[in-house]
């Protein structure tokens, strides 16, 4: 599925990896003029859904790393 066919509703979906990789592709196109303004309205909507997707994803992976870290943490002391 190309970049240009994927609604926003799939946009959740998307794994950090492959949303960065379409917001590289969206900037690239938007950067070098290639496409019309009306596209570039909606490219630049569809960047801002998967800046906030990286965001979602980073900010769970930063809780289960706290989580890690607190469960670690219990344990050591635990083990004293």
């Amino acid at each position: 599925m190309t970049a240009r066919k994927q609604k926003k509703d799939d946009i959740g979906e998307l794994s950090f990896e492959e949303s960065i990789k379409e917001l590289t592709n969206i900037v690239s196109n938007i950067e070098q003029g290639q496409i019309p303004l009306q596209d570039s309205l909606e490219q630049y909507e569809k960047g801002m859904a998967l800046i906030k997707q990286c965001r979602t994803i980073l900010e769970k992976a930063e809780k289960r790393i706290e989580k890690i870290s607190e469960l670690d943490a219990k344990s050591q002391e635990t083990n004293e």
